[in-house]
């Protein structure tokens, strides 16, 4: 028997989910996917970064960091909530009241066994698609910083870097996160 097909969910929809759900969301193509509470190593790493990069910032004029949770609404079908992003100041009109519209210059995702696929693969190619700068993902099992750049059709990596050496990137030039501090 044929399944009949789901209309793919719309920005509205997924603004629709009352306020007081304390769910995670995200709208991938459509679909509503629920994202589980990160765990504890997650969570530090998304911390020490989130705190390397706010000192990082404070000296320069380079443009404003957010982290999860915050909506970043990509296409009609497609609301996002990255680990980490960054918008650069040329670009603030993106910056709503309540989400970012757009894609933002940076975005980083820390995988976990639930979102990995998703990062690598549906995610990754969004934020291609719709004007992403610089990916960045954080494996806490190989304890690696991998910095993508976006080309033509797709994201080069310029490097996986492990831990004993230290990231930089295009974006936030000047930037150097120590791969260690990381996982700290």
């Amino acid at each position: 028997m044929v399944q009949p097909k789901r209309a793919k969910l719309t920005v509205r929809d997924y603004m629709s989910i009352p306020e007081d759900d304390d769910r995670r969301f995200e709208l991938i193509n459509g679909e509503l996917i629920l994202a589980p509470s990160p765990v504890t190593q997650h969570q530090r790493i998304s911390r020490n970064l989130v705190e390397i990069l706010v000192g990082f910032l404070r000296t320069q004029n380079l443009g404003e960091l957010f982290y999860a949770p915050m909506d970043v609404v990509l296409s009609e079908h497609d609301v996002f909530q990255p680990d980490i992003l960054f918008i650069s100041s040329s670009r603030f009109h993106m910056i709503g009241d309540t989400n970012i519209q757009g894609a933002p210059d940076l975005v980083v995702e820390i995988l976990s066994p639930s979102t990995e696929d998703r990062d690598r693969g549906d995610k990754r190619d969004a934020y291609l698609r719709y004007g992403v700068r610089e990916y960045w993902i954080i494996d806490p099992q190989s304890r690696t910083c991998e910095i993508m750049r976006a080309g033509d059709t797709e994201f080069e990596t310029v490097r996986v870097y492990p831990e004993g050496t230290t990231a930089t990137s295009s974006i936030l030039e000047g930037i150097q996160v120590e791969v260690v501090q990381l996982f700290a």
